[in-house]
């Protein structure tokens, strides 16, 4: 196996041999221009899986909060309080953060296509009990069963992404993926609250239990192995069957079952708490999403009929489009970016591309980030005309893709075969700190005001914003001082 060029061409070398060691079992692995090679698959064969993962990681964001605009509806039904049908969120986005840590290592043991049919299926059917809860507690433990297998998109998508694409090609594909975790949950409360005011709050669940089902059965029909390993695990058992004799995949793991299972397990938290660069990036993640579902889950009482702005239902649904509006500003032109200067930073250091050269761009959402959240939290303080407020969600939508994207990147660059367990190292810190976050902000805004009780998560962006370029100039140091064997 080679290094790999700057564009990732030889990451995965020519060869079927004879092996020159004591074993002498022949050696399987892809030629330069293998068809069966995910990234010489044809570019509409990738655009499909992509497609299809894409919705997956659309989905389950997009359940964590497509019922916000109903909790009051939900608490009148099911006789609870507000604050109660809240947890449901909570649970759901928890364990949408443990699910990455699972569902990652099994994916890397097992192959993506399994672990996306399987689980995607399970989150599809748990809509339907969701749909007939008979009381909150039913609610709160459904959603967060659901909550983790519908991880699975999340928790797999960039490992998918980079078995297909090669470094110099992969962050402008990955910046129309990652749109499906924020949209989702920006998205949700405005389709929610068009359902909630013209049926009823069970209907959201029926709706996500149909368009889940239909996004199951196309990953039936058109979803392909993508894993480099299990497909030429299934290579090596037809050479086995049709020409007799031993084979083995390159590099191959000879660990028994369990040892392997066992080690995949553990690597996401390996990653998560030995490696400083991960960790550092997983809490500004962690944050900026604790943020976003703060702010979303408290939308309804900013704009409300009994807030700021007397806004109804569906007037409250249209605000969530304002950060919306930012993704796909930075997914349109700045994110695109990030390739560019990647491969201008290699080609500029003697094409030696370095994991680094993704985070310059991360910049603009340390700048963006904290600047949108003073600006948000004292507009709403002192009622400034709502397309004031507004806009500043517009300028915390670019921040926060442009966080996420380059950190995304970061983390596949780096851990590349293991991509999807650094993604799920860096998910299950942002999704639980995501969900726990909002249980307290609501009090939090009660006790200090909007002003001040939003401002102390842009005062905590504001502190890490250093990261980036601290991270360019001295990231490979860190790397290599902290370097483990996965």
């Amino acid at each position: 196996m080679s290094d790999g060029t700057a564009n990732g061409a030889h990451e995965r070398s020519a060869l079927l041999s004879f092996t020159e060691d004591d074993d002498s079992r022949k050696i399987i692995d892809f030629t330069d221009w293998d068809e069966e090679d995910p990234r010489n698959w044809p570019k509409s064969r990738k655009f499909i899986n992509v497609g299809i993962i894409a919705l997956m990681a659309v989905l389950s964001p997009l359940a964590s909060s497509m019922f916000t605009p109903g909790i009051a509806q939900i608490a009148h039904d099911l006789n609870t309080s507000g604050d109660k049908v809240v947890g449901a969120t909570t649970g759901f986005v928890v364990f949408l953060g443990i699910g990455p840590l699972i569902l990652a290592p099994l994916s890397e043991t097992f192959g993506r296509r399994k672990l996306y049919l399987i689980c995607f299926s399970i989150f599809a059917l748990l809509q339907i009990p969701t749909a007939l809860s008979p009381n909150v507690t039913t609610l709160i433990t459904v959603r967060a069963v659901s909550g983790f297998f519908g991880s699975v998109g999340i928790a797999n998508g960039g490992g998918t992404i980079s078995d297909m694409f090669h470094p110099s090609e992969r962050a402008g594909i990955f910046g129309w993926y990652l749109l499906g975790p924020l949209l989702g949950p920006t998205l949700g409360p405005l389709l929610g609250g068009l359902i909630v005011q013209h049926l009823s709050w069970r209907w959201v669940f029926w709706f996500l239990t149909i368009i889940c089902t239909v996004n199951t059965v196309l990953g039936f029909l058109f979803l392909k192995e993508s894993y480099a390993p299990a497909i030429l695990e299934g290579r090596k058992q037809k050479y086995e069957e049709s020409e007799g004799g031993k084979f083995r995949i390159a590099n191959q793991d000879d660990r028994p079952f369990w040892t392997k299972l066992g080690s995949s397990m553990r690597r996401p938290l390996r990653i998560l708490f030995t490696q400083p660069i991960v960790l550092i990036m997983a809490i500004w993640q962690a944050i900026l999403f604790g943020t976003t579902y703060s702010l979303y889950t408290n939308f309804e009482s900013i704009y409300g009929e009994n807030g700021h702005y007397g806004f109804s239902t569906t007037q409250v649904g249209l605000v969530y489009l304002g950060p919306g509006l930012g993704f796909f500003i930075c997914v349109w032109f700045i994110v695109p970016k990030i390739d560019t200067i990647y491969n201008y930073l290699t080609k500029k250091h003697g094409a030696e591309a370095k994991p680094e050269y993704r985070l310059p761009l991360a910049n603009i959402g340390a700048v963006l980030i904290p600047i949108s959240l003073f600006w948000f939290a004292w507009t709403v303080e002192y009622k400034v005309h709502w397309a004031v407020t507004v806009l500043s969600t517009v300028f915390f939508g670019i921040g926060q893709i442009s966080i996420l994207n380059t950190a995304q990147n970061y983390y596949i660059d780096s851990f590349q075969k293991y991509a999807a367990s650094a993604i799920a190292a860096g998910a299950v810190f942002r999704s639980i700190v995501g969900g726990m976050v909002p249980l307290f902000a609501s009090q939090l805004f009660k006790e200090v005001g909007y002003g001040w009780g939003i401002s102390t998560f842009a005062f905590t962006s504001l502190a890490l914003s250093p990261a980036p370029l601290l991270f360019f100039y001295y990231g490979e140091r860190i790397r290599e001082a902290f370097a483990i064997e996965l």
